[in-house]
């Protein structure tokens, strides 16, 4: 199947490691232009090369914090240095620290909303002038199961990822007008250095597979087959959606 995306322009945030990798991985696989990001420069080139090597493409890495302001607007200064627009926005982040509510600090709300919510909202703002005006585009959030079914200890996560749900489902109303879609991915159990930490730290997690309708965690290159087709041109009547690729774990009907 033929997925129209050779040649699209794609980035990819927080993508030196776990779920964002795996989508630039498939991205570029499928012949799209992919920019990368990152926080730590050396892993952010190992991934760099290994798309390179992998698909013979061109990469372009561009490291920085993206849920610091400063260091946000000089990733994408650098990025519109060498392209003119952007034709598909992955937004995706780290997660937040675990812990129940009264652990927990304003301070660190705070910054979780910075990380989360934020960090979207200015990528998103960033990149929709150039897409309004072809009009083609594809936003694409990275949240988690948690949105629909909140996982216990991650009351963070719970909370102010179901914001970037709100803000997606929104803007899904406001730019179809532009062929502009804008979906929702929700991972569910993946194997992610993120997952191994929390169920080497928290016994809440050691179990979680048994809740798990296919008894087995996810593979990072099943959550980006989901999200490449979202960015495809296949998926051009599809938007305001939030898909779950979860192993069946959510338990709600809808």
């Amino acid at each position: 199947m033929d997925l129209g995306l050779k040649d699209k322009v794609a980035f990819i945030a927080a993508s030196s490691e776990g779920l964002g990798k795996a989508v630039a991985m498939e991205l570029a696989k499928e012949g799209a232009t992919v920019i990368i990001n990152g926080r730590n420069e050396d892993r952010l080139k190992a991934t760099q090369q290994l798309i390179e090597t992998e698909y013979n493409t061109t990469v372009l890495a561009v490291a920085g914090d993206l849920s610091n302001a400063s260091e946000r607007d000089q990733v994408l200064q650098t990025i519109f240095k060498q392209f003119n627009h952007i034709d598909i926005l992955v937004t995706n982040t780290g997660g937040p620290p675990a812990g129940k509510f009264e652990d927990l600090s304003l301070k660190q709300w705070q910054q979780t909303y910075n990380l989360l919510l934020e960090s979207a909202v200015a990528l998103i703002q960033a990149v929709l002038p150039g897409m309004k005006q072809q009009p083609y585009g594809r936003i694409i959030s990275i949240t988690s199961q948690a949105v629909k079914q909140p996982v216990d200890n991650l009351i963070l996560s719970n909370s102010v990822r179901a914001s970037v749900v709100g803000l997606t489902k929104s803007l899904a109303n406001e730019l179809g007008v532009y062929n502009i879609t804008v979906n929702n991915v929700m991972p569910g159990y993946t194997k992610t250095n993120r997952l191994l930490t929390l169920i080497e730290t928290n016994p809440d997690f050691k179990n979680a597979v048994n809740e798990i309708p296919l008894k087995r965690f996810g593979d990072p290159e099943e959550f980006a087959a989901a999200v490449t087709f979202l960015a495809s041109a296949r998926a051009s009547y599809i938007t305001g959606t939030s898909l779950a690729v979860d192993g069946g774990w959510i338990k709600g009907l809808l």
